[in-house]
């Protein structure tokens, strides 16, 4: 019989729990009116039920109770039962494991810091991008996304240095995806890879004045024109690379400097891309 620590409580031991778990719960009070089941051992439970794919509280409650002399050896001192846990995740505050969350995110990155990225880059990289997740429309009603189907989107800002999620956004399934761009706060030097879906000179005019780099997809109707180009090795599937500014006098009122446009051909697909950027210094 294996009388050493359970594999939960070895992963366990790599989140730093006393200080900074402690000053998330009393920077939103917790532990007010709490008797037994401290914010701690729900975050363990909910901990246990994601990395066990648990699929509902009586999952979770019963997975948990048929072993309950291993609950103290994972870090969890209350008897967890359904109903205490779904009062906990109703009651107490979302922003102590929000809060938390950016400090286990700190932590990832200072790790992953020096790891190889593949290109001799020293910028930081992100990637910008969404995702709609479906829900019922009798149980979430709040989140109407069409007229028969309920749906949130969670819009995610990822570190490819470490693949580490820095910013999460919940909003319903009708927001669009460029209205995420208001609510980031830019790091100069950074550079943001977005689909087209994020496409509006306007707000990348504003990362460009941040001092951030951005490359995002054109859209077909593109309208500009070329001021010069540069050479291109065509072996590596560039086709262009071109120094442009904007035709079109609304989207130039929003962007009124210069971009480079660079299209690529990828031969495994047989499909085009033409891509926006400004930075005029990093090859593509």
């Amino acid at each position: 019989m294996n009388s050493g620590k359970t594999i939960f409580a070895q992963l366990i031991e790599f989140i730093p729990s006393s200080y900074e778990f402690r000053c998330c719960v009393e920077r939103y009070r917790g532990h007010y009116k709490v008797k037994s089941f401290s914010c701690w051992d729900q975050f363990l439970t909910l901990a246990f039920a994601q990395l066990t794919y648990r699929e509902s509280l009586r999952d979770i409650e019963a997975c948990l109770r048929a072993a309950p002399q291993k609950l103290y050896h994972m870090g969890i001192r209350s008897t967890v039962s359904r109903n205490t846990l779904a009062n906990a995740n109703q009651i107490r505050d979302w922003r102590i494991y929000a809060d938390f969350a950016q400090t286990l995110i700190q932590e990832a990155r200072i790790l992953y810091r020096d790891e190889p990225f593949g290109l001799e880059l020293a910028n930081t990289v992100y990637a910008l991008d969404a995702t709609t997740i479906d829900l019922c429309l009798s149980l979430f009603p709040w989140a109407q996304f069409r007229r028969r189907k309920s749906a949130v989107k969670l819009h995610t800002l990822l570190d490819l240095r470490g693949s580490i999620p820095t910013v999460v956004i919940i909003t319903g399934g009708q927001i669009h995806e460029v209205n995420i761009l208001d609510q980031l706060i830019w790091e100069a030097g950074a550079i943001y890879l977005m689909d087209r879906g994020y496409l509006d000179f306007r707000r990348l005019y504003r990362m460009h004045q941040s001092g951030a780099f951005f490359v995002t997809r054109a859209k077909k109707r593109f309208d500009c024109r070329r001021l010069y180009s540069q050479a291109v090795d065509k072996k590596t599937g560039l086709q262009c690379d071109q120094i442009v500014v904007l035709n079109n006098p609304v989207p130039k009122r929003g962007y009124p400097e210069r971009l480079r446009r660079v299209r690529y051909y990828d031969a495994a697909s047989q499909k085009r891309f033409v891509f926006l950027t400004n930075t005029f210094c990093c090859p593509l």
